[in-house]
């Protein structure tokens, strides 16, 4: 249950998400699903792998981003030759000028920071992104034997180009899914493109404001964890994760038939957790089965592993996604329309056949 000043946290929260996408908007045009869905990311807790083709300001928009929320931006060009220590940081000898003594001093890495752009991420080898794991998961790096925290917020965003395959290295299942999201970014629509071409190519240059600082965000991913979700929603995203899984029953025959490895638990976390954050930056004060469709597609599509039929065949996993939520949607109506389901499943005014 939200108490009175969590409800005033919810609509700072809203009139934030509002003023964040309105400072974007002066610096991205259009876009404002891949800006949402960053958002719940961060405020979930959770990372971001953003897939598109060069050229549509990837990172631009996460430059943008730290810029309203007025927080430490790290960028990290990965190349084949960089090394976990590039990365986390390394251990140097410093001598003491007074007394001759040689000691070993840590000297911190890019990763120390609030929001950190790993750009292009399959273009090092995987010992190298490997040293994104850890800071990930625990939001900490350990070097020479010691452990450092990680400066809170902390959020990853890396990159990728999906059609350049040659000289790179493909993410592990392992470490794809410790993203909450796989946002893909799509071409702009032709007034869009319009508009992009009108402003960058003028001598403008706009500028955004910070909305929020580092420890207010903090206060807000915790209202986040708060927000109240009914069983209902939870057995939803259950339901929608479990399907995908082909050798487990009640698998549809399109999972079955096109699907080698479905998802695990943590896509079921993040698409509760995602529910949340959505619905607070929507204004409302819990959960609903809506927005876990809202989020369903980036939660999944890169956790649900294609096989070759589906490949020979041109399906996708957001197809196959589609799917299942279309599925569960005429099966819930199917339940509410002969009575099986309880009074919270039901809109107001419905009642059983």
């Amino acid at each position: 249950m939200l108490k009175d000043q969590d409800i005033q946290a919810v609509e700072e929260l809203h009139e934030a998400y509002r003023l964040i996408t309105e400072q974007l908007g002066r610096v991205i045009v259009g876009q404002k699903q891949v800006i949402e869905e960053l958002l719940i990311a961060m405020f979930a807790r959770g990372h971001c792998l953003l897939v598109g083709v060069p050229g549509l300001a990837k990172t631009l928009l996460i430059r943008s981003l730290a810029d309203t929320l007025d927080l430490a931006f790290r960028r990290i060009q990965f190349t084949p030759d960089l090394m976990p220590s590039d990365i986390t940081g390394t251990e140097v000898i410093q001598e003491d000028r007074e007394t001759g003594i040689r000691s070993l001093r840590f000297i911190k890495g890019p990763i120390f920071g609030n929001i950190i752009l790993a750009d292009e991420i399959n273009r090092t080898p995987p010992k190298t992104q490997a040293a994104l794991l850890e800071a990930m998961q625990e939001h900490q790096i350990t070097a020479g034997g010691e452990r450092h925290r990680l400066e809170e917020p902390f959020f990853v965003l890396a990159t990728q180009n999906p059609i350049e395959q040659e000289g790179t290295y493909p993410l592990p299942e392992a470490q794809l899914d410790r993203f909450m999201f796989n946002t893909f970014i799509d071409y702009p629509d032709h007034d869009e493109e319009f508009e992009i071409v009108r402003r960058t190519t003028a001598d403008v240059e706009p500028e955004v404001r910070a909305t929020l600082a580092g420890p207010r965000i903090v206060e807000l991913q915790r209202i986040v964890r708060r927000v109240p979700v009914a069983d209902h929603v939870i057995h939803y995203a259950l339901e929608l994760v479990r399907r995908s899984r082909p050798e487990k029953p009640g698998a549809p025959e399109l999972v079955r038939q096109y699907v080698s490895w479905g998802a695990g638990p943590r896509a079921s976390q993040y698409l509760v957790l995602g529910a949340k954050a959505r619905a607070v930056l929507h204004g409302r004060f819990h959960a609903e089965t809506g927005d876990v469709q809202a989020v369903a597609a980036p939660v999944l599509r890169h956790r649900i592993m294609t096989n070759f039929n589906a490949e020979a065949e041109g399906i996708k996993p957001d197809g196959i996604i589609r799917r299942l939520i279309e599925r569960a949607a005429d099966q819930q109506e199917e339940a509410t329309a002969g009575g099986r389901l309880p009074k919270v499943f039901r809109s107001e005014g419905s009642q059983p056949a």
